[in-house]
């Protein structure tokens, strides 16, 4: 059984959003480098210690959203039953997780900092420690050893990347349609092994 959360965790976590909220917005607006932590604690309404209790450093901060959805993705998944197929396991915990997260407006704060020089040893680092959870996951699921076995590796790292293809897709082109529906073309893209279709131009066809 799970836990109910404590108050104390509630407000830890909201303290934590917020300060990663501010991070990315102020960040978005003025460039990672007009931005101190002063002014992230500041308008997060919190002093510059509590800053500190929860990131080491604004750019931290600003990445810690798509940290926390690639965390939640990957418990989602490795929640799923043992005897459900990879792919259908992988599309039921996106399914469950993402379309919340599908805010576009600060996907595309997030998608016009990832050019910051600065940003881009905090963004590879996240990306490989959740490569590498979810790539643990595939590993019990499956029963294959990560150190003999390279599916696991790979299909994790096939996923995270396919994923935030999917969502650069979905913001430069204006995609208005639902994010599940998303997901589901995406998994059937690679059930067929990224097989070209009959229709071209387009990466997720309608």
């Amino acid at each position: 059984m799970t836990r109910p959360v404590g108050l104390r965790e509630r407000k830890k976590l909201a303290t934590r959003v917020a300060l990663a909220d501010s991070a990315l917005r102020l960040c978005a607006e003025r460039g990672v480098d007009g931005v101190t932590v002063e002014q992230v604690a500041r308008d997060a309404g919190v002093s510059l210690r509590t800053f500190f209790n929860y990131f080491s450093s604004k750019e931290e901060a600003v990445v810690a959203g798509d940290v926390a959805t690639a965390e939640a993705f990957v418990q989602a998944f490795a929640r799923r039953p043992s005897a459900e197929p990879v792919l259908e396991a992988l599309r039921q915990a996106l399914v469950e997780i993402v379309p919340a997260r599908f805010d576009r407006v600060k996907l595309e704060q997030m998608q016009v900092l990832r050019r910051t020089p600065s940003l881009l040893p905090h963004l590879m680092s996240a990306f490989h420690a959740q490569e590498e959870a979810l790539a643990a996951a595939v590993a019990a699921k499956v029963g294959a050893d990560p150190a003999a076995d390279l599916y696991p590796a790979m299909f994790a790292a096939t996923v995270m990347a396919t994923l935030r293809v999917v969502v650069t897709w979905w913001l430069d082109t204006g995609d208005r349609r639902p994010p599940a529906d998303l997901i589901g073309t995406m998994v059937d893209r690679l059930d067929t092994g990224f097989a070209p279709t009959r229709r071209t131009g387009t990466a997720l066809p309608r």
